[in-house]
């Protein structure tokens, strides 16, 4: 536990037929931001949620809008089984909430090992610590040790996944306990398989890698896989808190995919493989490092100008801001830079950060996200460009488990949308082999 947390209860739940503003927004295919420019309009009407946080809107009043305005996406009982419930992320005016606790509260008090344990159970328990059994360990480190000098850290993600679910017998049972237990030796056992910094340019490196102190939290732990500098209490702290504040945010893409897997009824490690295999993807996991990348070329060239300019210019986006469900500055970014505020190292890239914010708002009016802070981590701290994408993954891992545990406890297969065909109509007559006369 960081310090003590004291309590409070988050958002309370909408009533029958009324959204948040972000399912309004969903609905009418806008903005969160479009929402109250409809109720300034008086297109919408608005009612404040219990509790005073958030505003809800009549369910049937936005389907009405959504008819006018010819801007309808699939309402949840037109979308079917694909539009579900969650319990885990509320996400909601620039806040987001994990069971209706606020998220970057919960990162702040507590260690990234205690959000997951209390996202899972509902039990907090401080100073909790996951520990990955020497076997999997093993096994995963071996089969990482395989791969090539130049494989990234995702895929020795992957990797490590597949090794430490053979490495267990009983991955195939579902059910609640033997999920946790599956999942908090999953998560040391992934960062435990990556190679040091210092031996990232030798894949046989990973399978001699000293092992970590067993009562280090996990952040400690992955420290010396991201950078070869020593670690600082600072910088430590930095990363535990990005560690939790990305454990879940909503059914981003990566999400989604974990939860079709979990719904076919794939074992744990098949759900976190699904989810890391998208994760993977460049418009996804990608994001951060591109951001690093950005950062470093500020810095080298003393100035975000030319930088931003030149992604202008080429039709680029400028990496790290800007966020589609946050109209202000994304919180977990907010979070990270007021810690890494107290990092001395991470002046110089905290302050080329800032310079892309204010030069890209003379063209645009965009906030930073959570990719442009774990930039500024990546580059203070002597960490490679995919050093963002790995926190991500490791981080998120969690966050798929709790999903799978949601999804376990749903109708199995579940998510079975229906394709809208737009080949040609049958009858067609059988192809022709190229080169060779119809018989």
């Amino acid at each position: 536990m960081k310090d003590q947390a004291g309590s409070g209860n988050g958002p309370g739940a909408t009533a029958p037929q009324r959204l948040s503003t972000r399912e309004t927004a969903e609905r009418l295919g806008v903005k969160p931001e479009t929402v109250y420019a409809y109720v300034s309009r008086g297109q919408l009407s608005s009612s404040r949620a219990p509790g005073g946080r958030g505003s809800t809107f009549d369910a049937a009043e936005v389907d009405a809008l959504a008819r006018r305005t010819g801007r309808r996406t699939p309402s949840p009982a037109a979308a079917g089984d694909l539009a579900f419930r969650t319990g885990i992320t509320l996400i909601e005016d620039n806040a987001y909430y994990f069971r209706g606790v606020d998220a970057v509260e919960l990162a702040r008090r507590y260690a990234y090992e205690e959000v997951a344990e209390w996202l899972w159970t509902g039990e907090l328990r401080p100073g909790v610590r996951f520990t990955a059994p020497d076997e999997t360990l093993a096994a995963a480190r071996r089969a990482v040790g395989a791969l090539p000098a130049h494989s990234g850290s995702t895929d020795r993600l992957r990797v490590a996944v597949v090794a430490s679910s053979t490495a267990d017998p009983l991955r195939f049972d579902l059910s609640r306990e033997a999920v946790l237990a599956a999942a908090r030796s999953l998560v040391p056992t992934l960062v435990g398989a990556l190679p040091r910094a210092a031996d990232a340019s030798s894949a046989a490196g990973t399978a001699e890698a000293p092992a970590e102190a067993s009562d280090a939290g996990l952040a400690r732990q992955l420290w010396p896989k991201l950078t070869s500098r020593p670690a600082d209490e600072p910088s430590i702290a930095a990363l535990d808190t990005a560690l939790a504040l990305l454990i879940d945010h909503d059914l981003a893409a990566s999400t989604l995919a974990a939860r079709v897997a979990a719904s076919a009824r794939a074992h744990p490690y098949a759900v976190v493989s699904a989810g890391l295999g998208v994760l993977e993807g460049q418009l996804h996991g990608a994001a951060s490092g591109l951001a690093h990348r950005m950062l470093t070329e500020v810095l080298e060239r003393g100035s975000a100008v030319p930088v931003v300019a030149d992604h202008l210019r080429t039709g680029r986006r400028v990496p790290g801001l800007g966020h589609r469900l946050y109209s202000a500055e994304d919180p977990r970014a907010r979070a990270l830079f007021a810690l890494l505020a107290q990092v001395p190292q991470a002046a110089a890239a905290l302050a080329a950060a800032r310079d892309v914010v204010a030069t890209t708002a003379r063209h645009t009016p965009l906030h930073a996200n959570v990719d442009l802070a774990l930039a500024v981590l990546s580059v203070s701290c002597g960490m490679s460009a995919e050093a963002g994408e790995t926190v991500f993954a490791v981080s998120r891992t969690a966050g798929w488990i709790a999903h799978a545990l949601e999804e376990y406890g749903e109708r199995p297969l579940r998510m079975r949308p229906s394709g809208q065909y737009a080949g040609p109509r049958p009858p067609q007559p059988l192809p022709a082999a190229t080169g060779e006369p119809p018989r």
